[in-house]
């Protein structure tokens, strides 16, 4: 029986995970001289590009608006790069910034226990780490949210997650469950090798081509433009290039552009087309290989593909540290716990487009509040609450007013010392009751 160990690391600051979120915080923490440990579960970085998706997954936004700028895609990658080339390129990010040295691989973080000025983290070997602060980037494409329909289906039923080559829908009757980026990828999938493929969709979606005026179009997003005039200029786009979704077999769209994440997607339209891909509206019951929908059609299927998205979830930090409500992380700035100093949960958000942009300038205000919150004397979230700085309500990102948001928070540094000296502990002291002797 090994026994448990306790290691001290007063002095550093651990990142749980190696994802592009975990590896951009290592490489802003590293610029900023905070000494760190990296945490990864799986035994390469990359994350949801190393084990989450497919074999022939093709990033949604470009490379332009995904990539770093502080490390640029090379020249020969394409408008949008493979999983390989995605995942290439990551480890170039990491081994060009010397981040390698820093990551443990295969530690599996079973616990985040907040103790006295500071985390003891419990790993799955049984042993324990004391640090001054945690930063958790687990990602949010992992946990499974799967679907509940009356009956129980007798075929083969899957995640989105599961699916990894087309041999999987090799000659099945296919029905794809869902209307974001990989139930059509997956849809389209099973159009070309699949027995036949179809698409339930319990409402109506935004399907915008990947491309316009020969562009990518998520480039054609990078514009400071108000989002009224943005969704103006895109339903007047797609009236002329796409037509009407109801001709194709699709509802309309119950929202607007922006409320929920469009579907980028060229192949879907395509195939509806052609007739390879049958959509349908939402299922009223599984019957043994059958399935019946709310329209009263039923159809035979072999293999159910749930893409149906993912929970947040944060599996080794008690859940009234930091409250999670649905997608949503109700963390200070995005970022800092409420109640905990050197607390962050990091990159939980949805941007509309790439990673890169937004997490380059994101991960260097992290690092400042790494150090800030080390001349403060109260926990950065109770100082951002008492300078009246909202919780979020959201997980979709506009990423022009993000960034316009990350030069603000920049802006407020200099006083935040100010509000922690002067406006926390009187706001405490208000909110205390008073007491009758």
């Amino acid at each position: 029986m090994v026994k448990a160990t306790t290691t001290a690391t007063r002095s550093k600051i651990a990142i749980i995970g190696a994802g592009p979120v975990g590896i951009s915080a290592a490489r802003a923490l590293k610029s900023h001289g905070i000494a760190y440990d990296q945490i990864e579960s799986e035994g390469e970085l990359g994350g949801n590009w190393r084990h989450g998706v497919y074999q022939s997954a093709h990033i949604i936004s470009s490379r332009k608006t995904t990539e770093f700028p502080d490390f640029p895609m090379p020249e020969n990658y394409p408008d949008f790069p493979s999983a390989q080339q995605m995942l290439a390129y990551l480890e170039s990010y990491a081994k060009h910034f010397q981040l390698l040295e820093n990551i443990q691989f295969n530690c599996k973080v079973e616990q985040v226990i907040p103790e006295a000025e500071s985390f003891r983290l419990v790993l799955a070997d049984g042993t324990s780490r004391i640090y001054e602060g945690v930063v958790i980037c687990n990602g949010h494409h992992w946990e499974r949210r799967w679907p509940t329909y009356e009956g129980s289906f007798s075929g083969e039923l899957m995640h989105s997650k599961d699916y990894k080559n087309p041999d999987q829908l090799r000659d099945k009757k296919v029905l794809v469950i869902g209307g974001g980026n990989s139930a059509c990828d997956i849809a389209a999938e099973a159009a070309r090798v699949g027995c036949s493929a179809h698409l339930s969709l319990r409402r109506g979606y935004w399907f915008l081509p990947k491309t316009i005026y020969g562009k990518p179009t998520a480039e054609l997003l990078t514009t400071n433009l108000p989002v009224w005039i943005q969704r103006l200029y895109l339903e007047v786009l797609l009236k002329i290039v796409v037509g009407d979704y109801r001709s194709y077999g699709l509802m309309k769209p119950d929202h607007k552009i922006f409320e929920h994440h469009p579907t980028l997607n060229s192949e879907l339209l395509h195939y509806l087309k052609h007739g390879k891909i049958t959509p349908h509206g939402d299922i009223k019951r599984f019957d043994g290989d059958i399935v019946e929908f709310i329209d009263g059609t039923k159809e035979r299927f072999d293999l159910v593909v749930c893409a149906t998205g993912f929970n947040v979830s944060i599996p080794f930090l008690a859940p009234e540290i930091v409250a999670i409500e649905g997608p949503v992380v109700k963390a200070f700035w995005g970022m800092a716990a409420p109640h905990h100093k050197q607390l962050f949960i990091y990159g939980w958000g949805q941007a509309r487009y790439g990673f890169g942009p937004l997490l380059t300038p994101a991960s260097q205000l992290l690092a400042k509040l790494i150090i800030l919150q080390r001349r403060l004397e109260h926990p950065l979230g109770e100082v951002l609450e008492a300078a009246m700085q909202p919780l979020p309500t959201s997980h979709l990102l506009d990423p022009m007013a993000t960034l316009k948001q990350i030069k603000a928070a920049n802006s407020m540094l200099w006083m935040l010392p100010i509000v922690d000296r002067h406006f926390v502990k009187a706001r405490k002291e208000i909110s205390q009751p008073a007491t009758i002797d």
